[in-house]
C-alpha cells in the first residue's frame, strides 16, 4: 500500500496545545465501522456505547519526565529526550543539534530552575540524533529525571522549560491509572478517563483489565518509505500479568466485547496472535496495516492521529481506510481537537 494514502489535511489551529479543563469533557466521535455511521458525543457519555460485561483494556504505563535540558561549557543550550538506561548505567538519549558535539565532550544537565545539576560525558553518537551519555551521579535514571526532567510532550505541542507549565503537564500528560514507569510518551487514548468515570462504568457492569506497554519515542515517527511494507516499526516492551490475562479470557469466553483503549493496548493484545491471552513479558514490533485480520479485539477507543504514521495505519486497518478518512474529514469540519491533547474516537 502506498504511504500517501494515509494523508489528510488538518488546519494547524485544530492541533490541541492544552487539554480541556476536565478530562472526560473531551468530545467523542463514535464510528460504526460496519455502516460508516458517525455519532457526536462527549467522553463522559462513554457508557452509552458500552454494554454490561464489556471489557476495557487499559495501558497502565507511567510516563517518565524524560525531556531535559543541558548546556555545553561554551554555554550552548541543548534539549534532550531520555530513551533508556543501559545495564552499565549509560543513558541512551536523543539530542537536538548534535552536529557540533564530539565524543568525550562534557555537558551540564540543568535542573528545573535552570541551574547546573550534574555533569554528563558524551560517550558515542549512534546516529539520527541518538547518543550515549555517561551521567556523573550515583542516582538511577528515574531518580535523576525527577529532579531535572519535564513531561516529554510531542513536538507539535509547543513548550519551553517553564516549570509552572511543566507541573500542569505532569498531571495531564499521564493517565489517572498510570502505575508502572517506563514510557517516554503517553498512551493518549486513556487521558480522557477520570477516576469517577471508571467507577461509574464499573457500577454499570463494565469490566477493566490492564496491560503495560511502555510507549517509545518512535510512536509519533512518520512513515518515510513510499510503501507501508518497507517501514520498520519501533519495538516496545509490554507485559500482561496472569490475573489480567484471566480477566480478558473470561470476558472473551462469555462473548463480551474486548475493547482496546488505545493503539498500544491493541498492539499488545494482537501480538499474542491467538484466541486466548497468556501471561507474558516481551517486546512487540507488530506493524498493523490495512488488510490485517484482527484476532482479538472487537472495538477500540483512540485519539486522532498524525498523517502517514503507524498509528493511523492501525486504525485504518481496524475501521477501513475509507471510513477513517471520511471520519477524519468530518472531525475537521466539526472542529474536533486533534492529537495527544485532543478529542477521542470510539470505533465499534
Amino acid at each position: 500500500m502506498k504511504t500517501e494514502k494515509l494523508d489528510y489535511d488538518l488546519p494547524g489551529e485544530l492541533i490541541a496545545q492544552h487539554p480541556v479543563p476536565d478530562r472526560s469533557d473531551s468530545r467523542l466521535l463514535v464510528l460504526n465501522r460496519g455502516a460508516g455511521d458517525i455519532i457526536d458525543s462527549r467522553f463522559k457519555n462513554l457508557g452509552r456505547f458500552l454494554s454490561p460485561g464489556d471489557c476495557l483494556i487499559l495501558n497502565n504505563t507511567k510516563v517518565l519526565p524524560a525531556r531535559f535540558f543541558a548546556c555545553r561549557p561554551t554555554g550552548g543550550r541543548i534539549e534532550g529526550l531520555f530513551l533508556a538506561e543501559s545495564a552499565g548505567g549509560a543513558w541512551e538519549v536523543m539530542l537536538k543539534g548534535t552536529r557540533k558535539l564530539k565524543p568525550g565532550e562534557t555537558l551540564y544537565l540543568k535542573d528545573k530552575r535552570r541551574n547546573n545539576f550534574c555533569k554528563a560525558v558524551l560517550l558515542e553518537k549512534t546516529g539520527r540524533g541518538r547518543c550515549l551519555l555517561k551521567i556523573e551521579t550515583d542516582a538511577n535514571a528515574e531518580t535523576l529525571l525527577d529532579k531535572i526532567g519535564f513531561p516529554p510532550l510531542p513536538p507539535y505541542i509547543k513548550r519551553d522549560d517553564d516549570p509552572v507549565v511543566a507541573q500542569a503537564d505532569k498531571l495531564r500528560y499521564q493517565t489517572v491509572y498510570a502505575r508502572i514507569s517506563g514510557a517516554v510518551a503517553a498512551p493518549t487514548a486513556g487521558l480522557h478517563f477520570t477516576n469517577r468515570l471508571i467507577e461509574q462504568l464499573q457500577q454499570g457492569g463494565i469490566d477493566f483489565a490492564y496491560i503495560t506497554l511502555h510507549v517509545g519515542a518512535g510512536t509519533f515517527k512518520p512513515i518515510t518509505t513510499e510503501n507501508l511494507e518497507d517501514h520498520r516499526v519501533h519495538a516496545e516492551r509490554f507485559t500482561i500479568g496472569a490475573e489480567n490475562a484471566r480477566k480478558i479470557n473470561d470476558a472473551k469466553d462469555r462473548g463480551a466485547r474486548i475493547i482496546a483503549v488505545g493503539t498500544t493496548s491493541t498492539r499488545a493484545l494482537e501480538t499474542m496472535g491467538a484466541s486466548r491471552i497468556e501471561a507474558v513479558t516481551g517486546t512487540t514490533e507488530l506493524f498493523i496495516t490495512p488488510g490485517y485480520k484482527f484476532k482479538f479485539i472487537d472495538a477500540m477507543i483512540t485519539n486522532f492521529h498524525l498523517p502517514k504514521t503507524t498509528l493511523l495505519a492501525l486504525v485504518a486497518a481496524f475501521a477501513g481506510l475509507e471510513n477513517i478518512l471520511a471520519a477524519y474529514s468530518y472531525a475537521v469540519a466539526q472542529r474536533y481537537r486533534f492529537y495527544s491533547y485532543g478529542d477521542a474516537m470510539m470505533i465499534i
